[in-house]
């Protein structure tokens, strides 16, 4: 249990972590001081059903397909190895500061309506938490649960850190060294995680 616990953990956090049009718009709101619990309880509580539907999906499939459990486990190792690199690669580039935009404070509404966007009209947050995460908890059978409840509190405890840290992050993250460090923290976490599914899927 404990070991699908901190694979929950990790890979959610790895996953989320990396730069992208949602963390960018959350870091920008903590930035700004402006609706940051509203957007990190949109943003953890969504993750959190798409979280809950690829753990309780992924399970009934497969029981009723036993060969789809090695399919996911070697095609999910795959991903996560072709996805660290590529966060290598992105700190080989030097990474991407990340300023707050000046202007006066937004309404909540149509604060909320942009986090909505950001977050379920992204087609890579259905791949990172359906698919992907889906596919790794039924590794860790029986404790899919645990895994996906370490991802989901993962993703609240990102989003948290990330929206009400900002504040004081802004000077770090305003140097795009901050973000090369991020990118290669990343890469190791897929990494490693690729490397215990791996090391899983081995014949004994």
């Amino acid at each position: 249990m404990l070991q699908a616990l901190l694979a929950g953990f990790g890979t959610s956090i790895g996953l989320i972590a990396a730069i992208g049009a949602q963390n960018a718009f959350v870091l920008r709101q903590g930035l700004r001081r402006e609706h940051v619990l509203p957007v990190v309880l949109v943003c953890a509580l969504s993750d959190a059903l798409l979280i809950s539907a690829g753990v309780a999906g992924f399970g009934s499939l497969s029981a009723a397909a036993p060969w789809l459990g090695p399919l996911m486990l070697w095609g999910g190792a795959g991903f996560l190895v072709v996805y660290g690199a590529l966060r290598f690669k992105a700190a080989l580039t030097g990474g991407e500061a990340l300023m707050p935009a000046p202007g006066q404070s937004a309404p909540l509404g149509r604060v909320l309506a942009m986090c909505l966007m950001f977050t379920w009209a992204n087609p890579h947050v259905y791949l990172d938490t359906v698919v992907l995460l889906g596919a790794i908890s039924a590794q860790y059978a029986p404790w899919q649960a645990a895994f996906g409840l370490a991802a989901a509190a993962a993703s609240l405890t990102f989003f948290s850190a990330l929206g009400f840290g900002a504040r004081l992050l802004a000077p770090v993250f305003a140097r795009p060294r901050a973000w090369v460090v991020l990118e290669i923290v990343v890469g190791l976490t897929m990494w490693t995680i690729a490397a215990s599914l791996i090391l899983r899927g081995l014949p004994d």
